[in-house]
């Protein structure tokens, strides 16, 4: 995948405080992550970084094998 870093906005992280890109057109970096991913409603009002989006998914897979 192609990403053009420069069209992306900066977002803080709401989890940890890094900041980081998001592409609002597409062509993002959460694009290339597994189908399924946790859409962070309940945690945050903005984007995760890459870092505690996987490891809310992480969570979240390891709570539906578990309970």
């Amino acid at each position: 995948m192609n990403m053009d870093w420069t069209e992306m906005r900066r977002v803080t992280c709401e989890q940890c405080g890094t900041e980081f890109g998001c592409g609002l057109s597409g062509a993002c970096w959460c694009a290339a992550e597994p189908a399924g991913l946790p859409l962070p409603q309940d945690t945050a009002s903005d984007c995760l970084c890459p870092a505690c989006l996987r490891a809310l998914r992480n969570a979240r897979a390891a709570t539906d094998h578990t309970g």
